[in-house]
C-alpha cells in the first residue's frame, strides 16, 4: 500500500463516518443503520441511509452514496483536496504532500492560495471601511435608492472604493507584493508598471464561497458612461466565475438549519441583496452570465428544485431558455417565475412589495408552459402575419410535451391565444416532418441484457458486502458488460487476497454519481440476506457461467469453421463437445 493509500485509511479510521455527517444533519438509528432526509435531495420521508459498519452512505432516492471524504467534499462542495484538508484538521493531522511535484512546490502553491485569500480578506474590510468612513456619499447614496438598509449593507459585506490608487497602496502597506496584488486579481498593472484597483470608483459586493472566503469581488458603477455596469474580479486562481453563484455562503447556512425545498436563480447581486432584505434567504445568482453545467450541479446540491427568475424582459426571457434547458439535461426539477413585462426582481419587489413577488412564486411554471408564454410575448398577436410565426413556434414547442394529455392542453391554449381552430392544430401538428428515431433493439435481446445485467449486480453485491454464502464465488471465471462492474469484481478478489473485502474502499475507485455502482449498493438493503437470498445468488452465478460457456462456445464455432487443418477443426469440436456436456450438466442442477 502506498503511503498516500495509507494516510486516507488513516484520515478515515480518525473520522467516524456517523459522528461527521451528524456533525451536519440529525441522524436517527433503525436497525443497524442510521437513517436521516437527504441532503442532497429535497424528501419528507428519510431514505439516506448511513451503515457505520461497513462505512459508507447511500440515499435510495437520488442514489448519492460515498465514504466520509466523499460526504464532506459533496456537502462542503469542495474539491478532493479540500474535504481532505477539512477532515484533517478535524482530527489532529497533518496533510503529508502525496504527488508527483516536489513537496517545496505544492507547500508553495498552498502558501499562495493563502496569502491570496488573506489578501482579499483584507481588500474586502479596506472597502468596508470606506463605505463607513463618511467619503463614500455617493456609494451610500446609490444604496439608499434602491432601499438597502445598513443592516443588509452590512450582511452582505458591501463596500466602496473611493478611487484607484488607495487600495493598491494600502495592500503594498500590509506588506502584500506588487506580484501578490495583480494575482489576487484586485489590482491591475498599467503598461508603465503602476498598480491600480481594478474595479476603482465602484460600489464593492464581496464573492464569498461556500468555505466563507472571499474570492472575488463584483462592481457596481454609480454614474452613467460607456463603461460596462458590472464587473466582475477576472479569473484567478482563487475565482472562477463558471463554477460559483453569488451568495452561497448564505444559502448554505440556511441548509444547515432546514432542507431548502427549492433555491430562486436570480441574474445579479442586487436582485439577491433585495430579495433577501425582503425575507426571501433561498437566492443565488449566476452574476450576469449563461447558466454553466458546474453552476446547475451546485445548485442541485442544495436543492433539487430551481426556480428561474430572470428579467421580464426580451433578452431575459432568452437567457431563461438556455439556462432552463441545461437545468433540464442535468435533472433538476425546475419551474420558471413569469414576471410583469419589463420589471426585474429587484423592481417587483420595490415597487409592487414581497407579497406581489410570492404571488409570481406561487406562479412558477414548467419549462413547456414558460416557453408558450415567451413565445407570446415576442409576437404581436394583433398582426395576422406575427400571429402565424407565433403559431409555428408555438407547434414546435408543443411537439416536445411528453404526453398526449399535455399536448391536447397546450393546443387548447394556442388555438384560443391565436384564434385558430383546435382541429387545424392537429392537423398542423401531425403533418409536421418527424425526426428519424433509431429502431429499437428486438424485446427478448433487451430482456436478455438486461437479465444478465441484474444477475451480475447482485453477484457482486453479495461478494462486496461479505455474505457467507458467496465468500468462494470465484468472480474472475465471469467476464462483466460494463467497466465500473469489471474494475469492482476486480477490487474484490484483490481485497479478498488482503484478508477481508471493505465497502467503502469502492469509493477510492469510483465517483459518487456512478449509476452502475449504485445500483450494486442499492442491494445491501436487505435483498441480501435470508435462504431465499442464497438460492437467487446460486441461480445467478449459474446464468453467468452458462454465459461464458455459450461465449465460448461461439468462439469455437467460428474458429473451427476458420480452420486450416482437420486436426485443428477437430480440436474445436472436441472443445464444443466438452463446453455443451459443461452446459447440459448447468441446467441439469437447475432442474
Amino acid at each position: 500500500m502506498s503511503d498516500y493509500a495509507e494516510f486516507l485509511s488513516l484520515l478515515k479510521e480518525k473520522n467516524d463516518l456517523v459522528e461527521v455527517i451528524g456533525s451536519y444533519i440529525k441522524l436517527d438509528r433503525r436497525g443497524y443503520n442510521y437513517w436521516a432526509c437527504c441532503p442532497f435531495h429535497h424528501e419528507k420521508t428519510p431514505s439516506f441511509s448511513v451503515n457505520a459498519a461497513d462505512k459508507y452512505y447511500h440515499c435510495f432516492g437520488c442514489g448519492a452514496s460515498g465514504d466520509v471524504i466523499t460526504f464532506v467534499k459533496e456537502y462542503e462542495n469542495v474539491e478532493f483536496r479540500q474535504a481532505v484538508e477539512i477532515l484533517a484538521k478535524r482530527a489532529g493531522l497533518e496533510v503529508p504532500v502525496f504527488d508527483n511535484r516536489s513537496a517545496e512546490e505544492a507547500q508553495r502553491k498552498k502558501e499562495t492560495k493563502d496569502r491570496l485569500l488573506a489578501l482579499m480578506k483584507d481588500a474586502a474590510r479596506f472597502y468596508l471601511s470606506n463605505l463607513w468612513s463618511g467619503k463614500a456619499e455617493e456609494h451610500l447614496g446609490y444604496l439608499t435608492r434602491r432601499k438597502v438598509e445598513p443592516a443588509t449593507m452590512k450582511k452582505f459585506g458591501l463596500g466602496a472604493s473611493l478611487d484607484f490608487g488607495s487600495l493598491p497602496a494600502y495592500l503594498l502597506d500590509m506588506g502584500y507584493t506588487p506580484e501578490e496584488c495583480v494575482e489576487s486579481g484586485a489590482c491591475g498593472r498599467s503598461e508603465e508598471g503602476r498598480l491600480f484597483d481594478s474595479l476603482g470608483g465602484r460600489l464593492i459586493i464581496p464573492i464569498i464561497n461556500n468555505l466563507d472566503e472571499v474570492i472575488a469581488f463584483g462592481g457596481r458603477i454609480l454614474v452613467k458612461t460607456d463603461r460596462a455596469k458590472y464587473k466582475n474580479t477576472r479569473d484567478t486562481i482563487l475565482f472562477d466565475k463558471r463554477k460559483n453563484l453569488y451568495n452561497i455562503n448564505l444559502v448554505k447556512r440556511e441548509k444547515r438549519m432546514a432542507a431548502l425545498p427549492s433555491l430562486i436563480m436570480l441574474e445579479g447581486y442586487m436582485d439577491v441583496i433585495s430579495l433577501y432584505q425582503a425575507g426571501f434567504h433561498n437566492v443565488v445568482a449566476s452574476m450576469g452570465t449563461s447558466l454553466t453545467k458546474e453552476q446547475v450541479r451546485l445548485c442541485k446540491r442544495y436543492s433539487d428544485t430551481v426556480l428561474i427568475s430572470y428579467d421580464g424582459d426580451a433578452a431575459g426571457q432568452s437567457a431563461n431558455l438556455r439556462g432552463l434547458k441545461l437545468l433540464e439535461n442535468e435533472g433538476v426539477n425546475l419551474r420558471v417565475v413569469p414576471l410583469p413585462e419589463g420589471l426585474d426582481p429587484d423592481d417587483v419587489i420595490v415597487k409592487k412589495g414581497a407579497e406581489e413577488y410570492r404571488k409570481c412564486l406561487d406562479a412558477a411554471m414548467p419549462l413547456i408552459d414558460y416557453r408558450l408564454l415567451s413565445a407570446k410575448r415576442r409576437f404581436d398577436m394583433t398582426n395576422p402575419y406575427e400571429r402565424r410565426e407565433y403559431v409555428r413556434e408555438a407547434l414546435s414547442v408543443v411537439r416536445e410535451a411528453e404526453s398526449a394529455a399535455e399536448r391536447e392542453e397546450l393546443l387548447k391554449r394556442v388555438s384560443g391565444e391565436a384564434n385558430v381552430s383546435y382541429a387545424a392544430l392537429v392537423r398542423d401538428l401531425e403533418n409536421a416532418p418527424q425526426r428519424a428515431e433509431a429502431p429499437p433493439s428486438p424485446p427478448r435481446v433487451r430482456e436478455e441484457t438486461d437479465r444478465m445485467r441484474i444477475a451480475e449486480r447482485f453477484v457482486l453485491a453479495a461478494c462486496l458486502f461479505n455474505r457467507g454464502y458467496a465468500e468462494k464465488c470465484n468472480l474472475y471465471e465471469f467476464g462483466f458488460g460494463d467497466e465500473t462492474l469489471e474494475r469492482l469484481s476486480e477490487y474484490i478478489m484483490e481485497e479478498r487476497e488482503r484478508g477481508k473485502v471493505h465497502p467503502s474502499g469502492v469509493f477510492d475507485l469510483f465517483g459518487s454519481e456512478n449509476k452502475e455502482l449504485n445500483e450494486v449498493l442499492e442491494k445491501n438493503n436487505g435483498d441480501l440476506d435470508g435462504e431465499v437470498a442464497e438460492k437467487y445468488f446460486r441461480d445467478c452465478v449459474r446464468l453467468l457461467r452458462e454465459r461464458e460457456i455459450k461465449e465460448q462456445i461461439a468462439v469455437c464455432r467460428a474458429a473451427s469453421v476458420e480452420a486450416v487443418t482437420r486436426e485443428e477443426r477437430n480440436e474445436y469440436l472436441t472443445r464444443i463437445k466438452e463446453l455443451t456436456k459443461k452446459m447440459s450438466e448447468l441446467k441439469r442442477q437447475e432442474e
